[in-house]
């Protein structure tokens, strides 16, 4: 059974740091593009951050960039999310997806090819 759970939200004053993981299982991890998604309430879904499944393509939303860092360990089956300096502009749901088709790199512009998303862990910026 596919899974992908998110872990590792939290409260945090603004300029701190969390770390998100997404732990994978059900598939062959190594051969998918994985991004992180946020959404605040009201608001439309986002594309934070995007990674190919051999970690060669990297891409960052411009609200991020520069704070945010997105890697991933297959070994471990999982894909992380590195936020610092965090704003409270960052608070939301943070969800993982999974792109649809192997070995084939996944932008943050087409939510609609991630096929396979977690449940979300909530982040909230405040002081």
């Amino acid at each position: 059974q596919l899974q992908l759970v998110e872990s590792g939200g939290g409260v945090m004053q603004p300029g701190g740091s969390l770390r998100l993981s997404c732990a994978a299982s059900g598939f062959a991890f190594g051969r998918y593009t994985i991004g992180w998604f946020r959404q605040a309430p009201g608001k439309e879904r986002e594309g934070v951050a995007c990674i190919s499944y051999n970690s060669g393509l990297r891409n960052h939303a411009d609200s991020v960039k520069g704070r945010f860092t997105i890697s991933r360990d297959n070994a471990k089956n999982t894909v992380y999310l590195q936020m610092n300096s965090l704003k409270p502009e960052d608070t939301g749901v943070y969800f993982c997806a999974r792109g649809n088709n192997p070995y084939r790199h996944v932008s943050l512009s087409r939510p609609s090819d991630y096929g396979y998303w977690g449940q979300g862990t909530q982040v909230t910026v405040s002081s």
